[in-house]
């Protein structure tokens, strides 16, 4: 049995929907035509059965008359011969009615039936005759005069009712064959069209394996809603989907390394002037040689900074939901507040902090506070002041610096964008990036605007509440 199923589910599909449509017609035909040839066997053994009902005559005085000299008839006003008749006492013995021809074999049943006195019922049963014949019995129980029971036994062949059910299963079983065969073919053919569309997709899938074509779609029905368009819409959406994903990837590789030319660039022309100067012995003053130093620290520093930014951008949402967890947010504003306290000592950084519990990844949630704390000190003046506010969710960081001009409001998240004024400030143009995806994976929203009286504002706002969940137990 494994071994067929095995073998079964090793085959196309058209042949497997094929198969089971052929079962499945050949299961409801061959219950069609079983059906159908008990009930006409019925139907022709109850016609039998009336037909014998009909036999009329002084069917008592042919009992009563039977017992003496056997030579009562029974009389036929139904056109139907009754060749088998015979009067059957309770002791088994038995005698022909004048008209009978042949000899009905009793059952102990019939015998019992006539033993038993029951004179209100006609008893039907399959027998035989002397030869072996198929009859249809009828046995009626009269009483006697002397107050014992006998049995009219009367019967009909049953040949032409048999043939003609043989007749009828063999055209059944021809029509049965002929049927599943059809339902076969046309299961078959059904399959076939049902499963175009299925050819359709797996031709597509297979180009895009080939070719890695992402602009392959499948055309679907507006209307149609059935398995096949669905699964060609969610084909069609993934495809966008990679298609997008890959140019936002070519887009992300083309943008840093635009980036790291800059600083790779400055950082190699530092290196060989280095060089230069240790293979000619003609060393840079002092003061050159410090400055040159400086610069490439401060490269190097930029370097990892923009690595760690990129590394942070390619991180799936897989590896991020694996971390989420309950983060008191208070916390993690006040840690962020300690770093920017110790990256702009000359600024007066003002803190207003209420307690709120949100879910999300602890580490990314802090570096993104401290991202835009990082822009609140780079842009405020020296001796500037921050506001920062932490009430219900919403945290607001106001800095009184230059501002952000309208025009440039929208392009502050994008990946790598850096105000023209900023350029010469270090950065890599990702921290508001990665300030927005953190902040919307948490379930928030984060908007910058410009600050009445100048400078900006920076305002994120995180899905909480205001005291931690119980621990699960």
């Amino acid at each position: 049995m494994n071994r067929l199923t095995t073998r079964f589910r090793t085959l196309p599909i058209r042949a497997r929907l094929s198969m089971l449509v052929a079962a499945a017609v050949a299961f409801a035909v061959a219950a069609v035509s079983v059906t159908c040839w008990f009930i006409v066997q019925g139907k022709l053994y109850e016609q039998l059965e009336s037909d014998l009902q009909k036999v009329r005559g002084p069917a008592n005085m042919v009992a009563q008359n039977a017992l003496i000299d056997c030579t009562s008839t029974v009389q036929d006003t139904s056109g139907l011969r009754i060749s088998y008749g015979q009067v059957v006492k309770t002791d088994g013995s038995f005698c022909l009615t004048h008209d009978a021809t042949g000899v009905i074999k009793v059952s102990q049943a019939e015998k019992a039936l006539i033993k038993a006195g029951n004179t209100d019922t006609f008893y039907f049963s399959n027998g035989t005759d002397a030869d072996g014949n198929a009859l249809r019995v009828m046995t009626q129980v009269f009483a006697t005069n002397s107050g014992s029971y006998v049995g009219l036994v009367t019967a009909v062949p049953l040949k032409s009712t048999q043939d003609t059910l043989k007749d009828l299963a063999l055209i059944l079983l021809l029509v049965s064959g002929i049927g599943v065969v059809g339902a076969g073919a046309a299961g078959l053919a059904v399959a076939r069209a049902g499963l175009r569309p299925v050819d359709k997709l797996t031709e597509a899938v297979e180009h895009v394996a080939r070719t890695e074509d992402l602009s392959v779609r499948i055309p679907v029905e507006e209307q149609s809603d059935d398995e096949i368009a669905r699964l060609s819409r969610s084909f069609n959406s993934m495809t966008t989907s990679l298609a997008n994903s890959r140019e936002l990837q070519q887009q992300l590789i083309a943008d840093a390394g635009h980036e790291l030319r800059t600083p790779l660039t400055s950082l190699r022309t530092n290196i060989e002037l280095l060089t230069r100067s240790e293979e000619t012995g003609r060393p840079i003053p002092p003061a050159d040689r410090k400055a040159l130093l400086a610069s490439v620290k401060a490269q190097m520093t930029e370097l990892a900074s923009l690595i760690g930014d990129l590394q942070e951008l390619s991180r799936s949402e897989g590896q991020r939901g694996e971390r989420v967890q309950i983060v008191a947010l208070q916390d993690t504003v006040e840690a962020a507040l300690r770093r920017a306290r110790l990256r702009g000592p000359e600024l007066t950084i003002t803190a207003d902090v209420q307690p709120w519990f949100v879910r999300a990844e602890p580490s990314a949630l802090e570096r993104a506070i401290v991202n835009i704390l990082d822009n609140a000190v780079k842009f405020s003046p020296e001796g500037g002041k921050i506001d920062v506010a932490l009430d219900r969710g919403v945290l607001t960081v106001r800095d009184h610096g230059p501002g952000i001009p309208e025009d440039e409001l929208p392009h502050v998240f994008d990946r790598f964008w850096r105000s023209p004024s900023a350029r010469a400030l270090p950065g890599s143009g990702l921290g508001l990036s990665i300030v927005a995806r953190t902040v919307q994976q948490a379930g928030g929203d984060v908007t910058l605007a410009r600050a009445d009286g100048g400078g900006t504002v920076a305002t994120v706002r995180l899905p909480g509440a205001p005291t931690a969940p119980p621990e699960a137990p």
